[in-house]
């Protein structure tokens, strides 16, 4: 039975912050007051959670507390009373260890141990043994007020726990030492738990920070100098060797970052390999190989999916255009596996290390592409357009056609400038469409051409390419522009749901207010900002910057799957069969949206990242400027055009600052692993 307690005695207790000394103070029924700890803080709680350690009654009146006089229970002083572990070993040698756990031996009190290993009437040693077997030590147990000796298979159990305990903790430190010191590391070597943690940093660097941090991870990031938030882990990550440095976070887990299964890798060389076999259908294309075709493209380009030629009708003497598009539904059948993984995609990504196509690449670079000097399945449009730039008469039909040859932009600039005799025919296309885009002008039609920018990489080196506007790629722009066009009208005339492109009419700053700003990219700002964004849907409506009534895109059913969706639909007509209608039409391009944001989403962070790369491998004092706009007047940010460069950035400028004002752009901030940059200009 417990002893009683009286006012002035010195007791221990169990808090959730561990044990404690206190002095009763006073003595009500069943529960006692007490002033614990260091503080002496007041505390009433029963008598049946308080351990009598040593009376008080020797003193006139209670202690204001356990470490104040005159008990004196300071920290060191309690410390330095507590016997050497050496000595507490053969206490518990002396008070009957046993072999097993078979007897229990006898329990002692907590006086008789202090009687043993110093003396009974030593309070401070007495409460120092008292706040030990409180610890985690191996040698008692303290149970109602009484110390028992463990038995020796118990002792030998608890040993090997804790020093199985240890070496996880040691493994524990180890890992965060690891964090501190940024030390590479390799996952094979970590644990269950250090790998969770990996995982869970690794997902704070992505931006997902639902999940806390536990508090000791928490505290090795704050000494390796690591805010918790994701720019600076994902440095961390990176020195650790676990994030590359041009990682994008928005292409985590994705389909384009999870590439093509192996059981569609099979697919496509199945296909491949049946690509000159009869497919249905085939009998029916008209073969037009005879015509002079040529594509032109980038020198890197690896999907070519359209191409031209030209014929003059017979009896009219008129030009008559000839756009081809490659035609992969030929060997994509609706809703296949492939068909499937291309509307997962929605389009073929472009990013500055490379293209992420939207079909495996043995195809786009295969069977489905226009190749030169190759028998290829196409869908070919035949345009001819009167002396305005109208479209006179048109046929579309599938075909078969073979390129002559392959053209980059700049082959087709020179064509385009000497016309040759013996290779007049980009010259004389040239002449069409600028006849036709006069024509969308007339109607219209925005013409903001200018040099574009883009940067792109090789081996992790950024480099700067610059697209400037050429006669060859007005010409071609103009031929698809032409092409969609032509579509559009023959759906509407054919009553056809197809993926009408539109775009609201706009009402743009009058001539005064444009003559007023410098031609070119100030100029073009100007415009784009009162322009809303493009809408896709079953029905047909104008595209105001196009200067079209209707308008699809048709020609890149390689790269955009609404592209196959139109040509799947204009196959169904060709052949007699049931249409889509403007429901399920809908609901394919509904199935559409989020894979196509997530495409945009990924190539602005692609440029946007590869941007910052730029500016932190080409260090310049500054940049030249061009005004264009303000952003937010209110907090200096304009939108700014680097000439050098060809690209628009946001950027801090000076008050007052006007659209066309020539300005010195400097990096005040450039960190590409935390997606920033922030750019400064002065007048």
């Amino acid at each position: 039975m417990p002893a009683a307690l009286h006012p002035g005695d010195l007791v221990g207790l169990i808090e959730d912050r561990g044990p404690q000394l206190a002095i009763v103070q006073e003595i009500r029924g069943s529960r006692a007051t007490l002033r614990v700890g260091a503080t002496a803080r007041p505390v009433a709680l029963p008598v049946r959670q308080l351990d009598l350690i040593a009376s008080g009654d020797r003193f006139s009146a209670p202690a204001s507390g356990p470490v104040q006089q005159p008990w004196g229970l300071e920290t060191t002083t309690l410390a330095a009373a507590l016997p050497p572990a050496r000595e507490l070993a053969s206490a518990w040698l002396l008070l009957g260890s046993t072999p097993d756990d078979a007897a229990d031996p006898g329990a002692i009190s907590l006086e008789d141990l202090a009687d043993l290993l110093g003396s009974a009437s030593d309070t401070t040693l007495r409460a120092a043994l008292w706040l030990w077997l409180q610890a985690d030590q191996t040698f008692f147990r303290w149970r109602h007020g009484q110390v028992l000796p463990r038995g020796l298979a118990e002792l030998r159990r608890l040993r090997l726990q804790r020093r199985r305990e240890q070496l996880v903790l040691d493994r524990r430190n180890a890992w965060y030492q690891q964090l501190r010191l940024r030390l590479p590391i390799t996952i094979t070597d970590l644990s269950g738990a250090e790998a969770e943690e990996l995982a869970l940093l690794r997902r704070w660097a992505l931006g997902d920070a639902d999940t806390p941090l536990p508090p000791a991870l928490r505290q090795a990031l704050q000494q390796a100098h690591c805010p918790a938030e994701a720019g600076a882990i994902r440095h961390l990550l990176a020195d650790l060797g676990q994030w590359s440095r041009h990682h994008l976070p928005s292409l985590e887990s994705t389909t384009w970052e999870l590439g093509f299964t192996a059981e569609l890798e099979a697919e496509a060389e199945r296909l491949l390999s049946l690509a000159e076999a009869a497919w249905p259908g085939d009998e029916h294309r008209r073969d037009l190989s005879h015509l002079h075709l040529f594509t032109i493209d980038d020198d890197d380009t690896v999907d070519i999916d359209d191409g031209l030629s030209l014929d003059v009708d017979p009896s009219a003497g008129r030009p008559r255009l000839w756009i081809h598009i490659a035609d992969p539904g030929r060997l994509i059948a609706a809703d296949s596996p492939l068909d499937l993984e291309a509307r997962r995609r929605g389009s073929s990504l472009y990013l500055a290390p490379g293209t992420m196509p939207m079909f495996p690449l043995a195809l786009v670079t295969g069977a489905f592409s226009l190749r030169q000097g190759q028998r290829c399945p196409a869908w070919s449009l035949a345009v001819e357009l009167d002396d305005e730039g109208a479209v006179q008469s048109y046929e579309l039909l599938r075909s078969w056609v073979k390129p002559a040859y392959r053209l980059t932009y700049s082959d087709a600039d020179e064509l385009i400038e000497l016309a040759p005799p013996e290779e007049p025919t980009p010259a004389l296309i040239h002449a069409l469409m600028k006849q036709r885009r006069a024509w969308r002008l007339q109607r219209g039609a925005l013409e903001m051409d200018q040099a574009e920018g883009r940067i792109r990489c090789q081996q992790e080196l950024a480099h700067l390419e610059v697209t400037d506007p050429s006669a060859s790629r007005s010409m071609v722009a103009e031929a698809m522009i032409l092409a969609g066009a032509v579509i559009a009208s023959h759906g509407i005339a054919s009553a056809l749901p197809l993926p009408y492109r539109s775009q609201q009419s706009a009402n743009l700053p009058s001539e005064q207010e444009l003559a007023e700003l410098p031609p070119g990219p100030v100029r073009h700002a100007a415009l784009r900002r009162c322009l809303g964004r493009g809408h896709v849907g079953v029905q047909p409506a104008p595209h105001f910057s196009l200067g079209l009534e209707a308008y699809v895109q048709a020609t890149s059913p390689i790269r955009r799957y609404g592209d196959l969706l139109t040509q799947r639909q204009l196959a169904l007509q060709l052949e007699g069969q049931a249409l889509l209608d403007e429901a399920q039409m809908a609901a394919l391009l509904s199935s559409l949206e989020g894979a196509v944001r997530e495409g945009i989403t990924i190539s602005r962070e692609d440029q946007r990242h590869w941007q910052q790369v730029w500016f932190e491998q080409n260090p310049r004092p500054n940049w030249r400027g061009l005004m264009l706009r303000w952003l937010r007047a209110q907090d200096d940010l304009a939108l700014v055009h680097l000439e050098e460069l060809c690209l628009d950035f946001p950027c801090l400028c000076p008050g007052g600052a006007q659209p066309g004002d020539q300005l010195l752009v400097r990096v005040e901030l450039v960190d590409s692993l935390r997606d920033q940059l922030r750019l400064r200009a002065s007048i």
